[in-house]
């Protein structure tokens, strides 16, 4: 029998039984409340109206106070007749007063009265015995039945108290003794339960469990969880933070370094989604904003986290998860994960070698500046004609001299943008007035190749938010280049257009072009593309690139092998 069914009968019982006590209990005390009350109204009040009656007769019965107490009193009594007979005496005692009140002198009538009062008075008292008899009775049985109800009710809670307890008690201590043979690792445990109860069920149940879990602890994937808990103890033994996403976003783990740096706890942040973390968390939020946008485009820039009591700096980088399930072809996309480099060191280097050149590019600056006045002189016909040689001489250095200082220039204001030294002014400008300076600074080296430059710009520009200077020297830069790496006899086309809310310069070559592998390179720190016939420093566009953003612009290119190059600039329109 099942032990929900044996609780419930047994408690039901009991439930039962005690009803019906309850019941019988309340049923007899009003029978005994009901014979108490026939004895009280119906005789007590007969013998009581009998005294009253007698009194007035022994006091005189011709007093007119006298006969009329006596007279209510009848009256009440002939309106409490309750016995058989009673109607009989009590109509002679009315007879009998009725005779008495016309013969007052009758002493024969006086005594027949006081017989007539002592009939109904022993009539009463011997029904007021025969009640208190089945008063009697009905109290005996009322104790019997509560009392055998009673008892019924004391074997059943008696035997509740006996068997309950150990019938749930004992198979739950079995259990758990059980359950910890198995936590020990002790999968040959079983439970035998006689009873089809519940506790037969869990029995069974809990036997399939030890049985699957001893075939799995001999199976190969106890190994292969072995294996993952070797990788998750190697990952939390990796310096640098590691934060592994599922296909939705899920964080899955997060080694020691990376909750060091986001400042949570494992329980804080494993299970829960990145953008939910990331509402909370500045750093998560700066890590995941690629992931959120749903973009392939990847911040370059390091990351400056407070980190081991200091600054530290951080490359972000997130590699996407794919596997090959088994009998597919198709690959699927299954995560991400998010790791920082720690680049401090190396950051600190960079710091170190960009103040290094910014005072070697100073102190060159000085000696280059000589050398180009020391060549005034000698090509100056005053202090003696030079020779054919000589001249060539002079001319080599020259070109040297110029080089030297547009490298020292280059360096000095790489420096000053690194360092952030570097002012700018930015303002109101007129793009026009830019576009026409440049063109100007460019206009000698495009004629020296016979290059036209093809100008086409939108009428009514509206001012842009630059500074002119830092903003012309890019536009200078781009124009040099084009012509540099254009034939000669060809054009470069600069145009201006009026966009929404900003302001596109660009500059297109017909040189030999970029090829897609060197596009996302060009503007990096002294890149030059493979194969380029012209020498150069490499550090043009990257200046160009962080002059250009700091006055919250954009640069790009685009460009086709064998087909030349369009390079552009956007500069945000003045609200």
């Amino acid at each position: 029998m099942k032990i929900k069914v044996k609780l419930t009968l047994g408690v039901g019982l009991l439930f039962l039984f005690i009803i019906l006590l309850s019941v019988l209990g309340t049923m007899y005390i009003n029978a005994l409340n009901k014979d108490t009350q026939n004895i009280l109204v119906a005789n007590y009040n007969t013998l009581d109206y009998s005294r009253n009656m007698l009194r007035a007769l022994d006091e005189d019965i011709t007093n007119p106070h006298s006969a009329t107490k006596f007279s209510a009193n009848l009256t009440k009594q002939q309106m409490n007749i309750t016995e058989i007979g009673e109607k009989e005496l009590t109509d002679k005692l009315f007879q009998d007063f009725s005779i008495l009140k016309n013969k007052p002198t009758d002493s024969l009538l006086y005594v027949s009265i006081r017989k007539d009062l002592t009939d109904i008075m022993l009539l009463n008292m011997q029904a007021i015995q025969r009640k208190s008899d089945v008063a009697k009775q009905t109290a005996t049985k009322a104790t019997w039945w509560i009392g055998l109800t009673g008892a019924f009710c004391f074997m059943i809670a008696f035997v509740l108290l006996i068997n309950l307890p150990g019938n749930i008690a004992n198979p739950i201590k079995v259990l758990t003794e059980s359950i910890k043979q198995i936590a020990e690792k002790n999968y040959d445990k079983r439970v035998h339960f006689e009873s089809h109860n519940e506790f037969g069920e869990l029995a069974q149940a809990f036997n399939v469990m030890a049985k699957k879990l001893e075939e799995y602890n001999s199976s190969s994937l106890s190994k292969i969880m072995f294996q993952k808990k070797r990788i998750e103890t190697l990952i939390n033994n990796l310096h640098d933070p590691i934060i592994g996403l599922d296909e939705k976003n899920m964080i899955l783990f997060a080694n020691d370094g990376a909750l060091k740096i986001l400042g949570v706890k494992t329980e804080d942040l494993t299970g829960k989604l990145a953008q939910d973390i990331a509402v909370r968390n500045d750093l998560m939020r700066s890590l995941v904003q690629e992931l959120m946008a749903k973009e392939n485009k990847h911040d370059k820039n390091p990351l400056k986290i407070y980190a081991d009591n200091k600054e530290s700096y951080f490359e972000k980088e997130i590699i996407p998860i794919s596997i090959i399930p088994t009998g597919e072809k198709e690959q699927k996309h299954i995560g991400h994960f998010i790791v920082l480099r720690n680049i401090t060191p190396f950051k600190e280097l960079d710091f170190a070698k960009t103040n290094f050149i910014a005072t070697i590019s100073h102190e060159l600056k000085t000696p280059i500046s000589a050398i180009k006045a020391s060549l005034q002189l000698l090509e100056n016909k005053g202090t003696g004609i030079l020779n054919e040689e000589q001249k060539q001489l002079t001319e080599s250095i020259k070109e040297d001299s110029n080089r030297l200082l547009k490298i020292t220039s280059e360096l000095l204001n790489l420096s000053q943008v690194e360092t952030g030294n570097i002012q700018l002014n930015i303002q109101p400008s007129d793009p026009s007035q830019i576009l026409q300076y440049a063109l100007e600074a460019v206009r000698i080296p495009a004629e020296q190749k016979s290059i036209t430059l093809n100008v086409s710009a939108d009428e009514n520009l509206p001012p842009i938010k630059a500074d002119s200077e830092k903003a012309a020297w890019v536009l200078i830069n781009l124009l040099t280049n084009a012509i540099r790496y254009s034939p000669e006899k060809s054009q470069v086309i600069i145009k201006i257009k009026n966009e929404t809310d900003n302001v596109l310069f660009s500059v297109k070559d017909f040189g030999q072009g970029i090829e897609s592998k060197y596009k996302d390179k060009i503007f990096m720190r002294y890149f030059q593309v493979p194969g380029s016939s012209r020498s150069g420093t490499g550090l043009g566009l990257a200046i160009s690139k962080e002059f250009i953003e700091a006055q919250g612009g954009q640069i790009s290119v685009e460009s086709e092998l064998g087909e030349g190059s369009t390079f552009t600039l956007m500069l945000n329109k003045v609200s």
